[in-house]
């Protein structure tokens, strides 16, 4: 088993998981982060596995995990991803056979689309489109792998949720705009998109009292394509 590490800067390490066997009371260094950089997402890996960065500009990059050496725990690490001016790592995942990959617009837009519409790449490359961040859509806020059974939590920057399953959010191409999730009251913003697990309830997915609300068709088409 090891950990695989990501930083906003988009440095990337990968450490076996025997290194941290050890506890401290002041805890173990995981990775050496560098000034101005961030860590940003870690994720335990069993075997093998394709992982993934998505940046907050909209940009993706699919890399396996050997191409990362095993590194001790008090080490920097790699680059994972050429990112462009300005912009950061926001989502590090594992890729999953029978699921896909969920990104979240800070205006309310987002999609799913299939694992295999990401070639594998070299890590360190500038990657490819995951959603196109126009006006229209705002920056990523959120970027997840997911099961149709899984639902997920959307909240905004005023304090308003609304919670959704994830059937109902469309799987469309990579190098898309997406579609409504949530109608934002004017300057509101969508700050963060977690997964939760669902409800066996029919109301899953409606908002209530107090919650964001949900476009009257979710997960309707609006100019996918630009």
């Amino acid at each position: 088993e090891h950990l695989v590490m990501a930083t906003e800067n988009g440095i990337v390490k990968k450490t076996n998981l025997s290194e941290f066997c050890n506890s401290r009371a002041g805890g173990i260094i995981a990775i050496e982060v560098e000034e101005g950089d961030k860590l940003m997402g870690v994720k335990l890996t069993t075997g093998p596995s394709d992982v993934m960065l998505i940046t907050r500009q909209g940009m993706s990059i699919r890399f396996n995990e050997g191409q990362l050496r095993d590194q001790g725990h008090s080490t920097v690490g790699v680059w994972g991803i050429d990112l462009a001016k300005d912009d950061r790592v926001e989502s590090l995942e594992v890729v999953e056979a029978n699921a896909t990959l969920l990104v979240i617009t800070e205006n309310g837009y987002g999609k799913r689309t299939d694992f295999e519409e990401y070639r594998a790449q070299t890590r360190g490359g500038k990657g490819v489109i995951t959603i196109k961040t126009t006006e229209r859509n705002g920056e990523v806020v959120g970027a997840h792998t997911v099961h149709d059974n899984d639902a997920v939590m959307l909240i905004t920057s005023q304090g308003q949720m609304i919670r959704m399953p994830v059937s109902d959010i469309r799987t469309i191409g990579r190098n898309t705009q997406g579609v409504r999730l949530i109608n934002l009251d004017e300057g509101d913003k969508l700050v963060s998109a977690t997964t939760v697990e669902p409800e066996n309830d029919e109301a899953e997915g409606s908002a209530g009292e107090g919650e964001g609300k949900a476009p009257e068709e979710t997960g309707s088409p609006e100019a996918g394509k630009a």
